[in-house]
């Protein structure tokens, strides 16, 4: 079941208009595509709000409701107060159900702590990406893809053409040739940091200074 936007129609245009909007704690979009005319809309600030921490908002497919009329949406675009923890404006996408589309959706990097790499190897993971651009049809786009990194090793690397993809779903880059088949994440030696090191040089020093002082008495 789609996420359900409540929008009102908006005649009021302009930074003005757009500004008497805010300080009720509404906020200005608009939706466009799918061959018809744009609409500019009014939200509710505090809607967006408890939205904006669920993934699946900048991902999935919207049902925006403007005055009891439904349509099936894609947020496009979203424009937050440089400082203030309220949205500005927001862009939303037309779509039809037998066009492809392509979006972005995020990952999530499941068993590294498990792998031989992590438990036997001092490895950690480096992530290159933490989302991936896709091409499905609105029906066939998934809430995030799964990473499995429970057997990666040191030295080992996670391609885009790794990743396990859903029926009816494809790798936007990959379509593009094996060139574009970029790293996902990789497994490295976790490095000593310099606190590290001197800690453990001053550990060794009073280790040296204690042996000396056991053997000149």
């Amino acid at each position: 079941m789609s996420l359900e936007i409540i929008a009102t129609k908006r005649d009021d245009m302009g930074k003005g208009a757009s500004r008497r909007l805010r300080h009720t704690q509404q906020l200005p979009a608009i939706v466009y595509g799918g061959g018809k005319d744009a609409i500019s809309i009014t939200l509710q600030q505090k809607d967006i709000q408890h939205e904006l921490p669920n993934e699946d908002f900048y991902s999935q497919v919207l049902s925006l409701n403007i005055e009891g009329q439904k349509e099936d949406v894609l947020l496009r675009d979203i424009q937050h107060h440089p400082y203030k923890q309220e949205v500005m404006h927001m862009d939303f996408v037309r779509i039809k159900q037998n066009e492809v589309l392509h979006v972005t959706i995020p990952l999530h990097f499941n068993g590294a702590e498990d792998s031989p790499g992590a438990k036997q190897e001092g490895g950690v993971v480096r992530h290159v990406i933490n989302e991936v651009e896709l091409a499905c049809l609105p029906k066939n786009i998934p809430q995030h893809i799964e990473v499995d990194l429970s057997a990666m090793h040191v030295g080992d690397i996670v391609h885009l053409s790794d990743l396990n993809m859903p029926e009816g779903v494809e790798v936007l880059a990959l379509k593009q040739g094996e060139e574009h088949d970029t790293a996902v994440c990789s497994m490295h030696v976790r490095k000593v940091s310099e606190e590290e090191e001197s800690d453990e040089a001053g550990t060794e020093v009073a280790d040296d200074t204690e042996g000396s002082e056991e053997s000149d008495s």
